[in-house]
């Protein structure tokens, strides 16, 4: 299971966001972990994601991040992960990572037919395939749609819903460009699955009036 199921969004504004993970199990596959996440990360990093990270040292948008330490640290953990915004790139990624045959698990977030299709087209088939039923409960106290679809790109939700507020206002407003805007959401989401592109992409159309 993955938290970046979440992800709110009508399908037009999914189709440029593919998150993929390394993921280990305790007392099975994370010991000695370590080499194969680095690997992992120097894949994926070859392909030029628009973020990549993990839980426990952040993420590349962060200012104090160097990805090349942040690799190199990487020590037995629960994983890595990494973010791309068309189905070509990350083929080749799929296809890479089957060749290097990490033995660890590996899991691609994003619209469900189209991740089917990108690793047919890498030539194996998906193991399983896991959907989220949204949320439930007090769904009242939930924030308008419009700030969800940011706050759910950081799958631990830390991008705040004031600060997604103020800085939407503050784009609206001309104080910001949508990128600074959404550098500074991504700079928030430690383990880096957030997508810096799609949130730029969406205050653009706040910036335009469209939302």
């Amino acid at each position: 299971m993955t938290n970046t199921l979440h992800r709110q969004g009508i399908p037009e504004s999914l189709i440029n966001d593919y998150v993929i993970f390394a993921h280990t199990a305790k007392g099975i596959t994370r010991e000695g972990s370590a080499p194969k996440l680095r690997e992992f990360m120097r894949i994926c990093l070859k392909y030029q994601p628009v973020n990549i990270g993990d839980g426990k040292q952040g993420n590349i948008h962060q200012d104090d991040i160097d990805i090349e330490k942040l690799i190199a640290n990487q020590g037995d953990g629960a994983g890595a992960a990494a973010v791309f915004t068309d189905l070509d790139t990350l083929q080749k990624v799929v296809e890479e990572l089957i060749r290097a045959d990490l033995g660890i698990s590996i899991n691609i977030s994003g619209l469900l037919h189209e991740v089917q299709a990108c690793c047919r087209k890498a030539g194996i088939e998906r193991h399983s395939a896991e959907h989220s039923l949204g949320f439930w409960g007090a769904r009242d106290r939930l924030p308008e749609r419009e700030i969800l679809e940011f706050n759910t790109m950081c799958g631990h939700g830390m991008v705040s819903f004031n600060l997604i507020r103020k800085l939407i206002e503050h784009v609206k407003l001309r104080r910001l460009t949508p990128k600074k805007a959404a550098k500074i959401m991504a700079k928030c989401c430690e383990c880096g699955v957030f997508n810096p592109v799609r949130a730029e992409i969406l205050l653009e159309k706040v910036k335009k009036g469209e939302r």
